[in-house]
């Protein structure tokens, strides 16, 4: 079996515990304009790689990622665009002991089968927006369908950590911040919300693809505003920096 792949790179971050195996996949549904990775978007620019070689390659790493407490984070794009693909590489990574990470905006969580799921130690669930409207001017797509799969997520026990990128003027909405706050503490898988603020590292991007950059003019959050997120996010009881 073979997908279309962008990069892959090994670090330590938010991409789930330890150091970890960072698989980037090609295409994605969405057009979120703060998007920081536009080279990503199409399948047709990236590479063919079948999952014996990316399995090769995490091979070469597998005794440190291990001994690190580390694991593999599939990452895109968006992964579930090829979620055999995407489900296969998780299930051997899990077969040779390794912590699997999925990496998703979720809005094609439907194409996740449970099996796949089962392979999955920690979801990275990014939620742009909980304001419907917000979230069609954001990103192109609709917010019910990444809803849905936090709902499923919690149904079958799967942990999830919460990703909410903070855009002044965008995603900090007090009363859609709490809304969002209010939906997951609902929920009983929510592991930590990484409240994250936008930043412009990939605005060069976006030039060398000869693009406008949609927030070229928006500022990056000041640091009272990331503090009174995360405490609305810590007011309903959740784990959030």
């Amino acid at each position: 079996m073979s997908g279309r792949i962008h990069s892959w790179d090994v670090s330590t971050g938010v991409d789930g515990p330890g150091t970890r195996f960072v698989l980037f996949t090609s295409g994605c549904p969405l057009r979120c304009l703060y998007c920081q990775n536009p080279d990503t978007w199409h399948m047709r620019d990236g590479r063919s790689a079948t999952v014996d070689e990316v399995m090769a390659e995490i091979e070469k790493y597998r005794t440190f990622i291990r001994a690190a407490g580390g694991g593999v984070t599939i990452s895109g794009g968006e992964p579930l665009l090829q979620s055999g693909f995407t489900g296969e590489i998780l299930r051997r990574c899990k077969a040779a002991g390794l912590h699997t990470a999925l990496d998703t905006s979720g809005f094609l969580g439907a194409r996740a089968t449970d099996e796949l799921l089962a392979d999955t130690d920690l979801v990275l669930l990014d939620i742009k927006s909980f304001d419907i409207a917000r979230y069609r001017k954001l990103t192109g797509g609709e917010l019910a369908p990444t809803l849905t799969f936090a709902t499923r997520l919690d149904r079958l026990g799967v942990p999830v950590w919460i990703r909410y990128v903070l855009v002044p003027g965008w995603t900090d909405d007090e009363s859609a911040v709490d809304g969002l706050a209010a939906f997951l503490a609902g929920l009983g898988n929510v592991v930590h919300v990484d409240v994250l603020p936008f930043h412009k590292m990939g605005a060069g991007k976006y030039v060398a693809l000869g693009i406008p950059f949609p927030l070229r003019e928006t500022p990056t959050p000041d640091p009272a505003l990331v503090t009174r997120v995360c405490e609305q996010f810590r007011a309903h009881g959740l784990r959030a920096d």
